[in-house]
């Protein structure tokens, strides 16, 4: 791949997507255009509280330990969720706007969707957060209930939990229960800004393979155990990596043109008819397929930084905890 943008760079190259501050100031500027007479405060706020929450400064947290799902991950994701509403106001007149109210959500919700996988202190049960990959979604809902009330976002406390549920699949998406149509539009947003900014990375195939499998093995996904029987769904990381065409087609039908009704389309009103999300997203696509054409792997080099609470330490003792894990699972199989 020719995308010689720096690996903590959102797919315009503009943004450093691994600092709370620079992305807040991007979503700030954004904010400012859609809607200049609304103050910023509140959002910002939020934005403070996600940083002391992900470098473990939030009294009884541990920080972020999920080396997949980092700080990286949730700053891009709510960068383009800040875009989507954006082309999503322009394509509008002003009654089918979202709003301010609206768009606050939506900001406030994308940078709290994986608060789940956050670790309490009190928790003595749980060595990695990934271990919530089943239930992240109640867990960040309930979050939001306890911490929003705190930057005086009380208002949004039950939509936001509600709508984190667009970015898991802990419910269905048409089970997911919305008082508000334009709810339902800003839940559809946040799940599709989830996905195309993880798959638009500029490391995703890297990613995939170093950091997603090691949280499938910790969280329970990649092997299952029911009793005497194991199911396997992922081998290896390369085996998630094989299995990632498959993936992508399947999300597009049935999430991104299916249950969120194609609202990816806004990118492009936002960045005046290209959508860079998705030519970054197609690049990634095509790498891989040409690697699995010729079936060498050894092109697959990219080494991105991981922005945990513990910086590049997290992602040696993640491949540890993961190494130990595949172990017991082989010593039970036997």
């Amino acid at each position: 791949m020719s995308d010689s943008r720096p690996s903590d760079f959102d797919v315009t190259g503009t943004v450093q997507v691994s600092c709370p501050h620079t992305v807040c100031e991007a979503v700030h500027d954004i904010f400012a255009q859609l809607y200049p007479d609304h103050s910023f405060d509140k959002i910002a706020a939020a934005f403070e509280v996600f940083r002391r929450l992900f470098v473990g400064e939030l009294p009884g947290f541990r920080g972020c330990d999920t080396v997949y799902h980092d700080m990286q991950h949730t700053l891009d994701m709510t960068l383009a969720m800040t875009r989507l509403i954006g082309g999503w106001e322009k394509a509008h007149e002003p009654e089918e706007q979202l709003g301010f109210e609206n768009a606050s959500l939506g900001i406030v919700t994308a940078l709290f969707h994986d608060s789940g996988y956050i670790v309490k202190d009190d928790d003595d049960q749980s060595l990695n957060g990934a271990e919530y990959t089943r239930v992240h979604i109640t867990r960040g809902a309930n979050f939001l209930r306890q911490y929003l009330p705190t930057i005086g976002l009380d208002d949004l406390v039950e939509h936001a939990a509600e709508i984190i549920h667009f970015t898991g699949y802990e419910k269905a998406v048409d089970e997911i229960e919305t008082e508000d149509p334009k709810h339902r539009v800003v839940g559809m947003l946040l799940g599709t800004a989830d996905l195309m900014a993880q798959m638009a990375d500029r490391c995703y195939l890297e990613k995939c393979r170093d950091r997603l499998y090691s949280e499938f093995v910790l969280g329970g996904v990649a092997v299952q155990q029911d009793g005497a029987n194991t199911n396997v769904t992922y081998e290896s990381g390369l085996d998630l990596l094989k299995k990632t065409p498959e993936f992508f087609d399947t999300v597009s039908r049935d999430r991104l043109d299916g249950a969120f009704e194609g609202v990816h389309k806004y990118f492009r009103d936002w960045f005046g008819g290209e959508d860079p999300y998705h030519y970054s997203l197609q690049q990634n696509l095509s790498f891989l397929e040409r690697i699995l054409e010729h079936g060498d792997w050894s092109i697959l080099r990219r080494r991105p930084p991981v922005f945990t609470h513990s910086g590049e330490a997290q992602l040696e003792d993640t491949q540890e905890m993961v190494a130990l894990r595949l172990k017991d699972i082989q010593a039970a199989v036997d």
